[in-house]
């Protein structure tokens, strides 16, 4: 499950996820990208996990035809905040391999800090 959130940057494309991540959570993510692209031109991206439990096939097929349809070179920079070891060294892979996407992984007590790192794009 995916919620929407406010973080107060306009072109912030911020969620707090949990569980399963379905197609229509994806959809909902993923429009909200294209409209603050479509407005501000380049956006950043604030994920809070709380829990990860898989994602549907469905969501996979929306992800990659909105990188077909739009690419990431709109993303200036990504925060993820998070107190799950796997996932902070997945970020740290993902940093090496979208190097035009400056990408930091916080602990949850530093939100505030993501969020400074992200106004600062």
């Amino acid at each position: 499950m995916i919620e929407m959130t406010d973080i107060g940057i306009d072109h912030a494309v911020s969620f707090r996820m949990r569980g399963k991540i379905t197609e229509s959570d994806m959809i909902t993510v993923l429009s909200d990208a294209k409209e603050k692209i479509k407005r501000h031109g380049n956006i950043v991206i604030l994920e809070i996990i709380e829990s990860f439990q898989g994602i549907e096939i469905a969501a996979l097929v929306e992800e990659f035809k909105y990188l077909h349809q739009v690419g990431i070179s709109n993303v200036r920079k990504a925060a993820v905040v998070t107190d799950k070891k796997w996932l902070k060294d997945i970020v740290s892979i993902e940093g090496k391999l979208f190097k035009n996407i400056e990408m930091k992984c916080f602990s949850n007590e530093d939100m505030d800090a993501a969020i400074e790192f992200l106004k600062k794009a």
